[in-house]
């Protein structure tokens, strides 16, 4: 038995594992003695989690029942984690057939388990009648349920921890806005959940009797409204209090948007959560206690899982985010290393610098760069492409950093994602703003045959179609102000960092 009263030993396969709740669920696993075989259709993004040098990793995708069938041979319990939030008018088919493809092979693969996490429906509420997102949740663990094999479904409401969306919405909206006009959702009850108490859940569930095959409501202690949510945020963070005035005319579209205006969180994935806000979901049981017992002190409290959650924002220990899985839409090919490559342009703005310092100095620069640090040029332009892209649906610029010094493969970087990094080398980034064309940017630290540090930046953009032609051209005049202060300004933020001790310089590097 693991120290929780689990049976140690399990092979379990995490799916969503570079999602938020799969890249937490896995050292959990793994703490109880269980082996982690993770799915992910880029493995590569799982390499600078801590954890990754323990578990297995195969590349596939949910939708496709080949890798999914390879994934499940010899797998014990089945975490299924994913699904398809802000992709589109279709996401619901993509639930819908990804879930299938899911309960057909683990059926067939002899899986003991199935573990869901869905959202907490309103009983009383027929599921036609529920928003298109919790709607598509319902469904996924109905069809789970009916797959032949023992499955847990556990049904959440807004999960509170660092880096969730929920409460990333939530605390940008207390935090930003002293006076706040909100729509008629401020007013419905909501049963929050601590993300340590759904990790819990979750792990524990792993040792749940045969013959259980049902769904389980998981809740925090106390009912609010979202008015509830951000007053008591509000005391909890040390800020003064907030005046909140509702407005019936904001609808789950327009809220959406007002939402993507003011929190990092876009509208894309903003309004499948606002449009289940309209519904009160409060626990109707607490069953799961019989097979997971809550030990003292759990479940968590409102108050006290933000103190944890803004402890950890602090200290700069956010593990994941809701950013952690890519935007919706964003592209996956590698990156583009012939001019020819698909058969179109690839354009390419180069600069480079000599710098007097360090190579060490100016990776930590390199390293350090967006989010509250900025980009060294122009901070109005960068800001201008940030808002256009928000007003286009993007991601903006908002979505910050996940560390204030230390990056990894997979890690949201305001509008762009980490697509390779070479500690003391080289950090590549994948654009994630709407772009008509695929882009990125490089940046290298090393030295030159003289032995002076060099500092190297590479951007490329390979267009799609004359959208993506006329774009680059209208904003190449630019690029020696953007590309080109850039580099100048990396340089000399590099020349003036403190000197690193030889200890300290060895990790950096």
């Amino acid at each position: 038995m693991a120290a929780d009263g689990t049976d140690a030993g399990l092979t379990c396969l995490v799916t969503g594992a570079s999602g938020y709740i799969g890249g937490r669920l896995a050292p959990e696993l793994l703490a109880a003695g269980h082996r982690v075989r993770c799915l992910a259709r880029s493995p590569e993004r799982l390499r600078g989690h801590p954890w990754a040098g323990r578990v297995e990793v195969v590349r596939g995708d949910v939708t496709d029942a080949a890798s999914v069938a390879d994934a499940l041979a010899r797998v014990d319990v089945a975490y299924y984690l994913v699904h398809a939030l802000g992709t589109g008018r279709d996401f619901q088919d993509t639930d819908r057939r990804a879930a299938r493809v899911f309960a057909r092979c683990a059926r067939a693969a002899g899986v003991r388990r199935i573990v869901y996490l869905g959202g907490l429906t309103p009983a009383e509420v027929p599921e036609q009648d529920l928003s298109p997102h919790l709607r598509s949740r319902a469904e996924v663990g109905r069809i789970l349920l009916e797959s032949g094999v023992p499955t847990t479904v556990l049904r959440a409401a807004v999960v509170l921890g660092s880096g969730s969306a929920s409460f990333e919405m939530l605390r940008y909206l207390t935090e930003r806005l002293p006076v706040m006009v909100t729509p008629s959702w401020v007013h419905t009850r909501i049963q929050p959940v601590a993300v340590r108490d759904v990790l819990r859940t979750l792990a524990g569930s792993a040792g749940m009797p045969a013959d259980v095959n049902r769904s389980f409501d998981i809740g925090g202690p106390d009912v609010l409204t979202y008015r509830d949510m951000m007053v008591r945020y509000a005391a909890v963070a040390g800020l003064p209090r907030r005046r909140i005035l509702p407005v019936p005319v904001l609808t789950p579209r327009l809220s959406s948007h007002w939402v993507g205006l003011v929190t990092p969180v876009p509208a894309a994935i903003a309004r499948p959560l606002t449009e289940s806000l309209r519904h009160e979901v409060v626990c109707q049981e607490h069953d799961i206690a019989r097979y997971v017992p809550d030990p003292p002190g759990h479940p968590i409290g409102f108050d006290e899982a933000v103190r944890l959650a803004l402890r950890r924002v602090r200290d700069a220990q956010v593990t994941t985010r809701w950013s952690s899985a890519s935007v919706p839409g964003a592209p996956s090919d590698p990156l583009p290393t012939d001019p020819d490559w698909a058969g179109g342009s690839l354009y390419t703005d180069r600069r480079e610098r000599t710098v007097d310092a360090s190579p060490q100095a100016l990776w930590r620069v390199i390293e350090g760069i967006g989010g509250d640090n900025g980009w060294y040029s122009f901070p109005l332009a960068w800001a201008v492409r940030g808002w256009l892209d928000r007003f286009v649906g993007g991601v903006g610029l908002r979505r910050g950093r996940r560390d204030a010094a230390r990056l990894r493969v997979g890690d949201s970087l305001d509008f762009w994602r980490v697509e390779e990094i070479d500690p003391g080398r080289l950090l590549r980034l994948r654009a994630e703003m709407r772009l008509p064309g695929l882009a990125w940017l490089e940046m290298y630290a090393d030295t030159d045959a003289a032995g002076r540090t060099r500092y190297r930046q590479r951007a490329l953009f390979h267009p799609r179609g004359l959208l993506g032609q006329v774009y680059w051209w209208s904003v190449s005049p630019f690029h020696a102000l953007v590309f080109g202060g850039m580099a100048r300004n990396i340089a000399r933020a590099a020349a003036r960092t403190p000197f690193l001790p030889p200890r300290e310089r060895a990790a950096v590097s």
